[in-house]
């Protein structure tokens, strides 16, 4: 054996492997029982943190039985609505043992108090308690929607549990400022990189004042990001070390901090869910896996915990041997291969500096730009009307073959797909899962103590009149037995509800290349109508992904026709008072969260009512084919799902359906 050789064998069995990465899956659904057996599940397989997925009355503040929460109780996550749902949840797992990490934004402060009050009753020692809540309100305006009250006071509540965090629950994460969902609505990596950055920025300049300023490094070494990777893979591995320097450049130059294992960007992932394809669905497992190596190849920029969405979430909720596959996935990445036994594979080379120096270069653009504006509070109705415009843009692309995505728009023949099995491959939580949540909420309530719960809600109300911290009031709201719905209540009584931009503007674009014949055919049926075509586009509901729904307002409008796009959260009253005030001639639905039948139920009964039955509905969103054909039983035109990716085809589809009604009394 020559002495290279030797030398070589000598250092590979000196070499410490790094530890890795936590392994979660983001997980939840139906009631905190199912959830739990769930998670124990999980864990049991190799699963090393949880990430909880709550669902959509949760996150947005109401308990199971308000009127909103019709038909959203647990179809995207679990539903917590008091001290007792949050026990069931944890039950038989040691939460000083665990690190969890919830999405959770708006209710973030009552989620961690319940998570807190549990803890302690399992007699944990909360200065132990590791674990994450996401708890960033600004990307929520700009493309989740789960937001409740308008900005300032939204980061007066991120800076309450920060500044608790540091103090009572020092290795809590207080915040992932969260990149994923801006990527999800459309974002350029240089968009990504500023708009998250700036929202990290407004969140210290909040808390600076609030600390001593010894403390202060020690909380910017708390926050934490949720980042987001595509497929292309370079870009997005680069755009990671990219965050790496922007965030140490930030601190440093920004805010001082010398010590640089408080500059250190920490982040947790989830692998790019924009991408993933309904058509020749298995092919996501390669697409998954490929955006995992962007997060995970690169030591310098290697994500702290990485959870994988599942090859069939383009379908609908993915079954536990769907979510085991993608978990195995980063088991064998982690376990199996070499990568955790070497240093960065990407320092010193060319190609990855000179890329990294470019995104850094049009980030720090950026945010130059949102600075002048104010920072990005100011600055939401801009970032959230320019996330539209990029993600027209991607579509276009994808339109126009420009962007291949194998399955959809190449190579599109194939043979079914055997993991698509009797069940359709996906799912389907029970419906009588909402009445069961809502009879254990009576009980709740009629159990629990009265007198302490109006003390605690009066000690919650007084905290808030007065810009106090809500969290010490919020954990003896929780212990008292204070129901989800009712703390969001007094922070909606406290500091007002919020409306959005939608980031679609009344105006033409320039972007009407190639709507030339659209564009005469709106032109044609509206002067047999006497009037523009009017589009009103509806989101019923508590589903705030508002993508779909504004780029085929954004696409309506440039066709030519008049388009009525309020937003996200309606009532189908809401929608359908709006149809008949502004006399539309077709309504379009988009719902993503699985809710489709009976709010559409609602929709179409409320219309028949009003003497709108007439009007042609169109509904979009993740709708299984059993699911479609219900759909159109109740009397919907059309219904489109991820698949039906060509606009230009859906607004034709909109000029026949208009233009074939019955338009004498016009």
């Amino acid at each position: 054996m020559s002495q290279t050789q030797k030398d070589s064998q000598t250092a590979s069995a000196e070499r410490k492997a790094d530890r890795p990465w936590l392994i979660r899956t983001y997980a939840g659904h139906s009631t905190a029982l199912k959830s739990n057996a769930l998670y124990r599940s999980n864990l049991a397989k190799g699963q090393t943190g949880l990430s909880v997925a709550f669902d959509l009355p949760t996150q947005t503040g109401y308990d199971s039985d308000h009127v909103l929460a019709r038909g959203e109780v647990g179809k995207v996550g679990v539903p917590v609505c008091h001290l007792g749902d949050m026990r069931v949840l944890f039950d038989q797992i040691p939460l000083e043992q665990m690190n969890t990490s919830m999405t959770i934004n708006a209710t973030a402060p009552w989620l961690l108090a319940l998570y807190i009050a549990v803890a302690e009753e399992q007699g944990a020692d909360i200065s132990k308690l590791q674990g994450t809540v996401q708890n960033d309100l600004i990307k929520e305006y700009l493309s989740r929607g789960t937001y409740i009250c308008p900005p300032k006071p939204s980061l007066k509540m991120i800076a309450d549990v920060a500044e608790y965090c540091y103090t009572n629950v020092p290795k809590w994460n207080p915040m992932n400022v969260c990149s994923y969902h801006l990527q999800e609505a459309g974002a350029t990596p240089e968009q990504e990189l500023a708009y998250a950055l700036a929202t990290a920025i407004a969140v210290l300049d909040e808390l600076k004042p609030r600390v001593p300023a010894e403390d202060f490094p020690a909380l910017c070494g708390r926050i934490s990001f949720f980042v987001n990777a595509g497929i292309r893979f370079v870009t997005e591995m680069c755009k990671m070390r990219a965050f790496v320097d922007l965030w140490d450049e930030i601190l440093e130059t920004r805010y001082g901090i010398a010590d640089p294992k408080f500059r250190r960007f920490r982040y947790g992932v989830q692998v790019n869910s924009l991408g993933l394809t309904e058509q020749q669905p298995e092919n996501n497992v390669y697409r998954i896996l490929i955006e995992m190596l962007a997060v995970t190849l690169s030591k310098k920029a290697r994500a702290r915990a990485v959870q994988l969405p599942a090859w069939n979430e383009a379908l609908g909720l993915p079954r536990p041997w769907d979510q085991q596959w993608s978990m195995r996935m980063q088991q064998i990445l982690a376990y199996e291969t070499d990568l955790l036994e070497y240093g960065d594979l990407f320092d010193g080379n060319p190609v990855v500096d000179a890329k990294v120096e470019e995104l850094k270069a049009g980030a720090r653009a950026e945010l130059a730009n949102l600075d002048s504006m104010g920072g990005a509070v100011a600055s939401i109705e801009y970032m959230k009307s320019r996330l539209v415009d990029s993600n027209a843009e991607r579509l276009n692309r994808i339109e126009r073959n420009e962007t291949v995505v194998v399955g959809v728009n190449r190579w599109t023949e194939g043979e079914p797909s055997p993991l698509q099995t009797e069940d359709g491959g996906i799912m389907v939580v029970d419906p009588a899962v909402e009445q069961e949540q809502i009879a254990r909420l009576d009980t709740w309530r009629r159990d629990r103590d009265d007198a302490a719960v109006q003390a605690a809600l009066a000690a919650l109300r007084e905290a808030a009149r007065t810009g106090s911290n809500v969290m010490a009031p919020s954990i003896a709201a929780a212990k008292a037995g204070v129901t989800t719905g009712e703390w969001a209540e007094e922070m909606r009584k406290a500091y007002g509800t919020y409306r959005g931009p939608t980031g679609v503007s009344g105006s033409v674009s320039n972007k009407t290349e190639g709507l030339d014949t659209i564009r005469a055919e709106v032109d044609a049926v509206s002067d047999r109508l006497g009037r523009r075509l009017k589009f009103l586009v509806g989101k019923p509901g508590l589903d705030g992904h508002s993508n779909g729904a504004e780029q085929i307002a954004f696409r309506a409008r440039d066709c030519g026709m008049d388009i009525s796009y309020d937003g996200i959260r309606l009532t189908p009253e809401e929608i359908v008072s709006a149809a008949q005030d502004q006399n539309a001639h077709v309504v379009g639905l988009s719902i993503l969260s699985g809710s489709h039948l009976p709010l559409v139920q609602d929709v179409m009964d409320s219309m028949r009512k009003a003497g709108l039955g007439h009007i042609p509905v169109l509904v979009g969103g993740i709708i299984p084919d059993d699911d479609a054909r219900q759909l159109k039983a109740m009397g919907v035109a059309k219904v489109y799902t991820p698949k039906d990716f060509e606009l230009n085809s859906i607004m034709m589809d909109i000029v026949t359906l208009v233009g074939t009604k019955d338009i004498a009394a016009e």
